[in-house]
């Protein structure tokens, strides 16, 4: 082999993986890693406790197609289905603030295609738990909440971290799955490039009379861009784009006041909203790490890379690098390789920056080409989009696209 095992490593090192990361990606690894035979420990810096509340707090994901194939893989996806919410078709529509009528620029429909939905809207309290669930049920996984990383290294005989509480632990390799800020890849000494839109998000879910019809809506306007997302029920999940100040200034408002603005950027075609959950906010901006591996070490999720939430895929981008990670370590396990050796890590790196580096700059260039009211501007795009929904060969790549299932798939999500 041309990276075999150090057999005196294997005895050494208490697990396989060190992930530090709690949140979504970081155990979602850890299951994968599981079935590889790959044992885990996963460092939260949240007590279990807070990861595991009941109570609806208006967060919500899209996945798509491939991601929900993982997470059935994972033995996840019969336990989530029954709050899980199909989007059957989404609805892009290119308009102004206020307007009686707006331009309907494309329809996607799941029928155009054999998988099924394009994807599914599944509450953060839902998958939270169904990922705790299955850690504390899985013995290679050992999951850790409340500790925080203070120090860690890395050398060719493997890698370690200290906990705050000065407890050391060791591994083969070491995982950031800690967010655009991650420790891991700033104590390594990983940069990052990107920049902010001066933009922050909105986000909220809505109960609403009429039933939505399992259909998403993007609706671009000038400030930024507005995603209703179907859950269940009569509810929808909103990200709502606007420039730094004004969102200020509307998040500060009483939620009475709050969905008095939105009302008219959401229209009626629901009839009657209202809140249905917290209100959150957070800055939009593009960052990239300048690498994804290290000595003994990769990134995943936003650790690795934050983008626009335009498309929606931001969870989804992280669980594609979960389950890349994942085939890259479960394949060279098999053949006896070292998994963290840096022919095994640069396979990792080579599958992942293009279709990251790819997806950024079409987040980026779709949300400077849509947060703007120039009528040259505009009238370029809304012809684009008619061409585009009038050729339906074209069009049923964006579907297949947008649920994940182009290009080289790793294991967990060719279903």
């Amino acid at each position: 082999m041309d990276n075999p095992a150090r057999r005196f490593i294997l005895r050494a090192m208490e697990h396989d993986l060190i992930i530090v990361g709690g949140g979504l990606n970081g155990p979602a690894l850890a299951l994968a890693a599981a079935q590889a035979g790959l044992s885990s420990a996963v460092l939260d810096a949240l007590p279990a406790t807070t990861r595991s509340e009941d109570a609806f707090d208006g967060r919500s994901y899209a996945l798509a197609l491939a991601s929900q194939r993982m997470l059935a893989g994972l033995g996840l996806w019969d336990g989530l289905a029954g709050n899980a919410q199909p989007m059957r078709e989404i609805k892009v529509t290119d308009g102004r603030v206020g307007e009686a009528e707006v331009f309907l620029g494309l329809h996607f429909d799941s029928a155009e295609i054999e998988e099924g939905p394009m994807g599914y809207m599944v509450e953060d309290r839902f998958l939270r738990r169904a990922l705790l669930e299955a850690m504390e049920a899985e013995p290679l996984v050992s999951h850790r909440g409340g500790a925080r990383v203070t120090a860690q290294s890395t050398a060719p005989e493997g890698a370690s971290v200290t906990l705050e509480d000065g407890t050391r632990i060791t591994g083969r390799l070491l995982v950031g799955a800690d967010g655009r800020q991650s420790g891991v890849a700033q104590r390594a000494g990983i940069r990052r490039t990107g920049w902010g839109y001066g933009q922050t998000a909105l986000v909220c879910a809505i109960a609403h009379d009429k039933p939505h019809g399992g259909v998403a809506h993007q609706l671009f306007l000038p400030p930024g861009p507005l995603a209703i997302l179907p859950l269940t029920g009569n509810r929808s999940s909103i990200v709502w784009a606007e420039t730094e100040a004004r969102a200020r200034a509307i998040n500060a408002l009483p939620d009475a006041q709050y969905l008095e603005v939105l009302r008219p950027r959401f229209g009626d075609f629901l009839g009657e909203i209202s809140l249905a959950g917290a209100r959150f906010t957070y800055p939009l901006g593009l960052t990239l790490a300048n690498a994804l591996v290290a000595e003994r070490l990769a990134l995943v999720g936003d650790a690795a890379h934050g983008m626009h939430p335009i498309a929606g895929q931001g969870l989804n981008a992280g669980l594609r690098d979960v389950a890349a990670l994942a085939h890259v370590l479960s394949h060279a396990q098999r053949r006896g390789e070292d998994i963290a050796a840096p022919a095994v890590l640069a396979r990792y790196e080579s599958w992942r920056r293009f279709d990251t580096a790819t997806l950024a700059a079409s987040t980026d260039l779709f949300n400077r080409l849509f947060s703007n009211d120039n009528p040259l501007v505009r009238m370029g795009r809304d012809l684009g989009m008619a061409a585009l929904g009038a050729l339906p060969g074209l069009r049923r790549g964006v579907i297949r696209e947008a649920a994940g299932l182009t290009g080289d798939l790793p294991d967990l999500m060719r279903g």
